[in-house]
């Protein structure tokens, strides 16, 4: 390879580079946005469980309430209303690892 070629590669490589670091953090910015959006909303959706492949039956919250609504490609469905007593809704910890940290997590199950 001569020098215009290693000099073509690392220019490529920078370029890609800060691509993948703008993506990052437009990324990081959009879902910030997105969450200052939703604080505060009268509506959760509590839990999901698949059906097929296009359909979904959901537990969500709307103010006090409690429904089961079936959601489909095209159209959403109101099924019931549930009691919050027959619930049993975990409370999980919010996970907010880093970047760093979840590739380190990732890099350590590939070496096992």
């Amino acid at each position: 390879m001569s020098g215009d070629s290693y000099l073509q590669f690392i220019v490529i490589l920078i370029i890609f580079v800060g691509i993948l670091a703008l993506t990052y953090y437009v990324t990081k910015w959009m879902a910030g946005y997105q969450k200052t959006k939703s604080i505060g909303c009268n509506i959760e959706v509590i839990e999901t469980s698949r059906i097929s492949a296009t359909k979904y039956v959901q537990i969500v919250r709307i103010g006090d309430k409690y429904m089961a609504i079936g959601v489909g490609k095209d159209e959403i469905t109101a099924l019931c209303e549930v009691s919050k007593d027959s619930l049993l809704i975990k409370e999980e910890p919010e996970n907010n690892m880093s970047f760093k940290e979840i590739l380190e997590k990732i890099k350590g199950e590939i070496k096992k």
